[in-house]
């Protein structure tokens, strides 16, 4: 150790301490989050005051950015040229800010992510509504403090007129917490900040109606509104948006999809990368190609579909796996007073109405001191006119200005400033046109001053000043939404707008769904021919068909095993002889699937309801499965798995029961069993079910499972593929084990054909019967005696061909039954399920 040195012991765990809170105070007040009065971080500020001393105004020539970036660098922020550069870069990008606050010349880079040119190239100035950020500043409206090293001073904030911490956001990673603040509409925020000042006890949720949700720079969709009502609420909520897509119609038959707009913050080279790449791993099928035909006109992706590809399906595997839909996480983090502090909307807004609230009052009272320094000296100069030859006479009198200026002020009582402004007078200033200037310009400040000191005295006034201003910059800058709105059906409720009425559901062969009133059809006589039922393609026909009524939620069992879930008011409307929609577009199911069942619930919000009834599932090789109704009560858009289907087998029916029905089951030899429910113990989705029916041969299959919640109400009716039925008794059928190969349901030969289906009916129901040539009857089950379990049955339908066979029965509430049915009780909500035989030579 030389001589004089000292060292001094500490304790290294309290440095470390003591240095990682500097810095992270630092980081938090001077770097990472920004002023929540005029939404900057120092950076920006820096940027937009050195240009503005540099007079880049909007309306004078653009200077190099490198001499920008000096500027800021050598007077006020002491970090790396790039630091400052790519700030200035970003205020300058119009996909970045919703309102960009710098006006560049050159390259200053791309939506793909391209890099700006170097700062020797490119030239910049304010933007106009910069200049309303600045406005004001030498007023003494904020305050200013010493830069890095004392020289000459820097203001601590902007006098800002537009509210730029709501318009334009923020982001930020600080040490130990992090701001994330989407942009919003500039004419929205500026009404909201407005009503906010006519009444500062204005709810949120008023607030909320006015400025809606974010509005970002690249366009977009917002989808869902629950994250945004969670954002203004609290200053935390999840922001989901997707990107603007159309699906037009080439020549050839074929689909696009065109990308006119995309998620803010999403490089748009990277996402079509992104979308070739899933392509080529054949993640995406469908897809031939994507191209990206955007100008200078606007953005357009066009990704072109394969021949048998579903636009609707490709574009919801696109949201699910690229960046075309992506999540917003808001974080309304912003210093208050120097002090990290989480803010909601009304918080946002109250914090820059006080901050304009204090610029008006300071820039009032600055320019009251001012006037009134004028008045003083106008006072003196207008004594001087009044008395010009005793004021000559003294300053010719004089030896020196000083001794002018003191006699002037023992003969008039004047102050030194109005003494200076006298000796300093102008002779041109003499003359009765200039006193009579002097006078005028003396009245005017007067007024001026009363005025003033009457917005210093009236708070009223001073918020009235505010929404004038505002008006005008909401006038000038203001412009229409960017980014739509999509509420989701949680947020509202559609089925106001629905009555609930009865509906008949049909699914073709082919896979097209389609609603029709029940009203459409008509009651006929048993052995009619029937009328026309609907249109389809010559290799399709109607497969299965469903009762439902519009308030009800459907869910969809597929024969992989599958369940998705829809409201009947979300299937297309057709009349009775159109073809439908393709469920493909209704429901996210993979190309080979399809439909095989349908349970329509009223409520899957209620607890005790979805806690006491059960899914009793049955596949086409005898398998039974039942599940909680809780199981199924979270809907999902790409379904959920409700059993695991083993090789050669698939999902049949599925049926809604209370926990303690009969189970028949059904198979083409003409066999039937019947068992308790309680025999099949309840497991979980992803279960595979116990054995329900033990089949006749390896040909065989179950074609149909029924639950009878009330054996003596309820009768079994079985219809055979030749047209033949007929109902028995549900007593007949002997209770057995689960697992045998139960009793005669029919007796099965040439002429009746094998069985096709099995239904549990009452006399309040009607069957509807639809052959494969798309014929429909419709027919009282009252009219059908019942008969024994063993018979052959009647004939319910002519067939016209002698190749025809029935497709589809299904069993419908009869017309004098609705109105009854609709003061059931949900215990009583009707379960219908629809399997037809598997048409193989289709």
């Amino acid at each position: 150790m030389t001589e004089g040195e000292k060292i001094i012991k500490i304790n290294i765990e309290e440095e470390m301490k003591s240095a990682y809170i500097d810095y992270s105070m630092s980081v938090i007040v001077s770097r990472a989050l920004p002023d929540v009065r005029d939404g900057m971080k120092p950076v920006h500020r820096r940027v937009l005051y050195g240009m503005s001393e540099l007079g880049l105004a909007a309306n004078k020539p653009y200077k190099k950015s490198a001499r920008i970036v000096g500027e800021v660098l050598g007077k006020f922020h002491p970090h790396g040229d790039s630091s400052v550069y790519f700030a200035m870069v970003r205020m300058a990008q119009d996909w970045s800010l919703r309102y960009p606050l710098v006006d560049g010349q050159g390259n200053f880079g791309s939506v793909d992510g391209d890099s700006p040119a170097a700062m020797r190239y490119t030239e910049a100035r304010l933007n106009k509504l910069a200049e309303e950020m600045l406005v004001d500043i030498e007023k003494n409206t904020v305050d200013f403090q010493l830069n890095f090293d004392d020289s000459i001073q820097e203001p601590t904030v902007l006098p800002t007129r537009i509210p730029n911490l709501l318009v334009n956001g923020a982001s930020g990673i600080a040490v130990g917490m992090a701001t994330n603040m989407p942009p919003h509409n500039l004419r929205d925020t500026i009404d909201a900040t407005i009503a906010y000042i006519n009444n500062n006890d204005i709810e949120i949720d008023e607030l909320i109606d006015i400025v809606k949700a974010p509005d970002f720079p690249t366009g977009g969709t917002i989808y869902g509104y629950q994250g945004v009502k969670d954002a203004f609420n609290t200053g935390k909520g999840r922001v989901v948006i997707r990107a603007k897509t159309d699906i037009e119609m080439e020549g050839n038959g074929r689909e696009k999809i065109i990308i006119s707009e995309i998620p803010y913050m999403v490089n748009k080279a990277e996402l079509i990368m992104k979308i070739a790449d899933l392509v080529n791993d054949k993640k995406i099928d469908g897809i031939s190609n994507v191209n990206d035909e955007s100008d200078r006109q606007g953005m357009r992706i066009v990704i072109d579909l394969k021949k048998d590809a579903i636009a609707n399906v490709v574009l919801n595997h696109l949201y699910k796996y690229t960046a075309m839909q992506t999540s917003f996480g808001v974080n309304n983090i912003a210093l208050v007073n120097g002090r990290p502090q989480l803010l909601n909307l009304k918080g946002l807004i109250k914090c820059f109405v006080e901050h304009r609230h204090e610029v008006v009052t300071r820039r009032t009272q600055y320019e009251l001191d001012q006037a009134e320094k004028r008045a003083h000296i106008l006072e003196g100069l207008i004594i001087a006119s009044d008395n010009i030859d005793e004021v000559i006479k003294i300053i010719r009198a004089a030896k020196t200005p000083d001794e002018a200026r003191e006699n002037l002020i023992k003969r008039f009582e004047l102050t030194d400033i109005q003494a200076r402004a006298i000796v300093e007078m102008r002779l041109r200033q003499l003359t009765g046109l200039e006193q009579d200037k002097l006078r005028a310009e003396y009245e005017e400040l007067m007024k001026e001053i009363a005025h003033l000191k009457d917005i210093l005295a009236n708070f009223e006034l001073r918020m009235s000043i505010i929404k004038e201003e505002l008006e005008e910059v909401k006038a000038k800058y203001g412009d229409e939404r960017r980014t739509d709105i999509v509420y989701s059906s949680e947020e509202f409720n559609p089925e106001d707008f629905y009555a609930d009425e009865e509906m008949i559901i049909t699914i073709s062969h082919l896979g097209y769904m389609k609603r029709t009133p029940l009203a459409e059809f008509k009651t006929q006589n048993r052995g009619g021919v029937g009328s026309k039922g609907s249109n389809t393609r010559d290799e399709d026909f109607i497969e299965h068909i469903y009762p439902a009524s519009m308030h009800n939620t459907m869910l969809f069992f597929t024969k992989k095993g599958r369940c998705f879930w829809l409201k009947v008011y979300e299937i297309p409307e057709g009349t009775k002889n159109s073809k439908g929609r393709a469920i493909q577009n209704l429901l996210n199911i993979d190309p080979d699937d399809t439909v095989k069942a349908f349970i329509k619930v009223k409520k899957l919000n209620d607890e005790d309801y979805i806690n006491s009834h059960y899914i009793m599932m049955g596949t086409k090789k005898g398998v039974v499965k039942k599940s909680l109704l809780k199981d199924y009560s979270r809907p999902r858009v790409n379904g959920v798995n409700a059993i695991t289907i083993k090789e050669n087998d698939e999902l049949l029916q599925a049926r809604l029961t209370n926990g303690q029905s009969e189970i028949l089951m059904a198979t083409r030899s003409g066999r039937a069993i019947r068992f308790n429910e309680t025999q099949a113990r309840c497991i979980g989705r992803t279960g595979a079910g116990v054995r329900g029916i033990t089949l006749a041969s390896e040909h065989d299959e179950v074609v149909g499972m029924v639950c009878v919640k009330d054996t003596e109400a309820e009768d079994i009716l079985v219809v055979s593929e030749k047209g033949y039925g007929k109902r028995s008794k549900t007593e007949d059928y002997r209770v057995t084990n689960r697992g045998g190969k139960g009793v005669k349901t029919m007796n099965i030969s040439e002429k009746t054909g094998e069985l096709i289906t099995i239904k549990n009916v009452t006399d309040d129901n009607d069957l509807m019967i639809i052959n494969r040539s798309g014929i429909a009857i419709r027919l009282s089950v009252s009219e059908m005696r019942v008969m024994g379990r063993a018979t052959q049955g009647v004939r319910l339908i002519n067939l016209s061909k002698k190749q025809d066979e029935i497709a589809s029965v299904a069993k419908v509430t009869s017309e004098a039954a609705i109105e009854q049915e609709a003061f059931e009780q949900e215990d009583n909500d009707d379960v219908v399920t629809e399997n037809t035989k598997e048409q193989t030579n289709e």
